[in-house]
């Protein structure tokens, strides 16, 4: 697919873009086809010449944006959704999406939705949807079919039900983020809690991330996902916490000598959609777009658990050591890190009454 060369983006106010550059309008609705140069077209003839029953809807451009390098399977799942967006409205949304970061940070670019200036971003980014962070809990799950239980669940849909009201936008999907996330650093192998006693760990700023270095005796330091290469390299932070799949694609294993797979968490990842866009849609584009956003998000994760191991190989092959604690040694991990689960309810991220709920969805899930 063809990429934006450029896309000046404002937000400071919630204006509509203009046609100017490559600038995608904030809802564009017009009688033509849409523009040259699109992320994914289709067109009516392409359906066989039958008649195009979308052409009296007008046409839609649908500005997208996350923060993952080609090669991610957000990246990848991402194309896939434009295209079949395409596809399946013959031509008449278009989907331009921007990855890699292009669009700033995730914070940024959340917040470029919640004002308009794009139509949707994906990504891990809960700050304003905190309540996402319930699903966040450090060893809560341990398979794939405890996560699609637990993110397809009513209480993953009322959390998300949630956020229109609280940030003005809708969550069409909820995935994976990236698979179970492990540690790693520059100082020494973590095999045992207290291995990590004194190291400096990156976050994102994600409260349950900090909350779990802290118990387990880090200190942490927050740096953007896109400067977190350097920061380590330079020594900024001693470790961090990623996916294998981020861990390869961002070639963090170049710059960090120890990994331990402890499968402490995973992230949902949430496709935000600026509410007053996706209302303004109408309704048979928005059955359109959710279909091809469930199809997307099952890509998303079907791709994860191809690459994760493939990824862990590449790592294991560029000289960096791996570790796999033993069931003992991670029942250790476990038993550390049972403050976090209070301490959530304190911050008022989840009752009691919803840990209970997600405990019991992961053991039906078996």
């Amino acid at each position: 697919m063809k990429k934006m060369i450029a896309l000046v983006l404002s937000f400071a106010t919630a204006c509509s873009l203009t046609a100017c550059g490559n600038s995608a309008p904030e809802s564009t609705k017009t009688s033509s086809t849409a523009p040259a140069g699109s992320s994914a077209t289709a067109s009516a003839s392409a359906a066989g010449g039958s008649e195009d029953s979308f052409a009296a809807l007008g046409d839609f451009t649908m500005t997208v944006c996350h923060a993952q390098p080609e090669g991610n399977p957000r990246f990848v799942s991402m194309e896939k959704f434009a295209a079949d967006v395409a596809e399946k409205t013959n031509g008449h949304v278009t989907v331009e999406v921007f990855g890699n970061g292009q669009l700033g940070t995730e914070k940024e670019m959340l917040e470029q939705v919640v004002q308009g200036t794009v139509q949707g971003m994906r990504g891990g980014q809960f700050d304003f949807s905190p309540r996402l962070l319930m699903f966040t809990l450090p060893f809560l799950s341990n398979t794939r079919a405890q996560i699609t239980a637990l993110l397809q669940s009513d209480l993953a849909k009322k959390v998300c039900t949630e956020a229109e009201e609280a940030t003005g936008t809708v969550i069409i999907n909820l995935c994976d983020a990236g698979g179970y996330r492990q540690f790693s650093n520059n100082s020494r192998p973590i095999k045992q809690p207290s291995d990590l006693a004194g190291l400096k760990m990156r976050t994102n700023g994600m409260k349950t991330i900090d909350l779990t270095f802290l118990t387990l005796g880090a200190t942490t330091t927050t740096i953007p996902y896109a400067d977190l290469y350097m920061g380590l390299k330079t020594g900024v932070a001693d470790g961090q916490e990623n996916p294998w799949v981020n861990v390869e694609g961002m070639k963090f294993y170049e710059v960090q000598k120890y990994f331990t797979e402890v499968n402490y968490q995973f992230h949902p990842d949430p496709f935000y959609v600026n509410a007053a866009w996706w209302n303004d849609l109408p309704t048979d584009y928005q059955n359109i777009i959710s279909e091809c956003a469930a199809e997307m998000g099952n890509y998303n994760d079907q791709l994860i658990d191809e690459n994760s191991e493939k990824a862990k190989q590449v790592i294991i092959d560029s000289g960096a050591e791996v570790y796999v604690p033993t069931a003992e040694e991670l029942a250790a991990f476990q038993k550390a890190c049972e403050p976090v689960y209070q301490a959530c309810v304190d911050e008022g991220i989840c009752s009691q009454e919803e840990i209970d709920e997600m405990i019991k969805i992961v053991a039906d899930a078996g």
